[in-house]
C-alpha cells in the first residue's frame, strides 16, 4: 500500500513541477540584469536632463525625474535580492529574506505614485495643450523605448517566480510604454495637429500601469501579512497532507512566504502509528515538488486531544 501510494504521489507531482523549477534560486541569476538595468537607466536619466535643459523641454526634465524613480526601484529590488542571499545570523534566524517582500511593497507604492504623476501631468496638458514635442524629444523618447524595453526583457523570464523581479519588470515596461506613447503622439500630431492626443495616450498608459501596479501592491501586501502566496491553494495542501498514509487529521496548518520566492509551511499531523524519517523526508520532498514549498516543518502527534492548537479557531 505504502509503495503504491508514494508512486502515485510521485507521478502526480510531476505534472505540477514544470512551472516551478528553479524558482528558489531566481535572484542568483538576476544580479547582472539589475547591474545592466541600473547603469543603462542612470545613463538615460543624465542624457534626458542634459537634452531637456538644452531644448528647454519641461516634458523631458519631468520624464528624467520619473526615470530616476525607476533607478531607485531597480536598486531597491537589487539590494533586496542581494540581502536575501545573506546567511542567517543569531539575531535574524531566517537571514534577511523578508527584505525582498519589503522592497516589493515599496516598489508597488512607487509605481502607484508614478502613475499619479503621469495622470496629473496628462490632465494639466489636456487643459492647456503644450506645443508639439520637437525632434529632440522624439529622439530621446526613442532612446527611452530602447533602454527601458531592453531592461524589461532582462527581467521578463523571472517575473512569474518572484514579486521583486515582477516589480522591476513592470517599472521598465511602463516606461517603455510611456516613451513609445510620446513617439507615436509626436508623429500623429505633426500630421494632424491634434494636441490633445499626447495627454490622452499618457492617460491610457497610466491606466495600464495602475492595473499592474495594483496587482503588485495586492500581492506584496498579502505576503507582508503572512498570507498564503498566490499559486498555492491551502485546501489542496491540506487534502494532500490529510491523505497521507496513516494520517487521520491535520491541524495548525500555516503556509506563508519567507521571501518573494520562498515559501514555508508548518503543520501538525495526527498519525497514531507514529513516524519515521523516511515518512518525513518523503512528505517534505512532495511538498517541494508539488507546491514549491521548500521549507516545511511538521509535528507528528499520536492523538489530537492532547494538542492545544487542534481547534480550528486557535492559531
Amino acid at each position: 500500500m505504502a509503495q503504491d501510494h508514494s508512486h502515485h504521489a510521485h507521478s502526480h507531482a510531476h505534472g505540477h513541477s514544470h512551472g516551478h523549477a528553479g524558482h528558489s534560486h531566481a535572484p542568483d541569476n538576476f544580479g547582472w540584469a539589475f547591474a545592466i538595468g541600473a547603469s543603462l537607466n542612470t545613463g538615460f536619466v543624465i542624457a534626458e536632463l542634459i537634452f531637456g535643459y538644452a531644448a528647454n523641454s519641461l516634458a523631458l526634465i519631468s520624464d528624467a525625474i520619473h526615470n530616476l524613480s525607476d533607478v531607485v526601484a531597480l536598486l531597491l529590488a537589487w539590494a533586496a535580492a542581494w540581502l536575501a542571499q545573506k546567511q542567517p545570523t543569531q539575531r535574524h534566524t531566517y537571514g534577511y529574506r523578508r527584505a525582498s517582500i519589503l522592497a516589493a511593497l515599496f516598489n508597488a507604492g512607487l509605481l502607484l505614485v508614478a502613475v499619479g504623476g503621469i495622470a496629473v501631468e496628462a490632465v494639466n496638458r489636456l487643459y492647456s495643450p503644450a506645443p508639439v514635442a520637437g525632434w529632440t524629444v522624439v529622439v530621446v523618447a526613442v532612446l527611452g523605448v530602447v533602454v527601458n524595453g531592453f531592461t524589461a526583457l532582462l527581467f521578463m523570464r523571472g517575473r512569474h517566480g518572484d514579486l521583486n523581479i515582477r516589480g522591476a519588470y513592470l517599472h521598465m515596461a511602463a516606461d517603455a510604454g510611456v516613451s513609445l506613447g510620446v513617439v507615436v503622439a509626436a508623429f500623429v500630431i505633426m500630421v494632424t495637429g491634434w494636441l490633445w492626443l499626447d495627454p490622452a495616450i499618457s492617460l491610457v498608459i497610466a491606466a495600464v500601469v495602475f492595473w499592474s501596479g495594483w496587482g503588485l501592491a495586492r500581492d506584496s501586501v498579502n505576503l507582508a501579512l503572512d498570507g498564503v502566496p498566490r499559486g498555492i491553494e491551502l485546501s489542496d495542501v491540506k487534502d494532500y497532507l490529510g491523505g497521507l498514509e496513516g494520517v487521520i487529521e491535520v491541524h495548525d496548518l500555516h503556509v506563508w512566504a519567507m521571501s518573494t520566492n520562498e515559501t514555508a509551511l508548518t503543520a501538525h499531523l495526527v498519525r497514531p502509528g507514529g513516524t519515521d524519517d523516511a515518512f518525513l523526508h518523503g512528505v517534505c520532498e512532495q511538498l517541494s515538488h508539488r507546491f514549491n514549498i521548500h521549507h516545511a516543518t511538521l509535528q507528528i502527534e499520536a492523538a489530537a486531544e492532547v494538542c492545544k492548537l487542534a481547534p480550528a479557531e486557535r492559531v
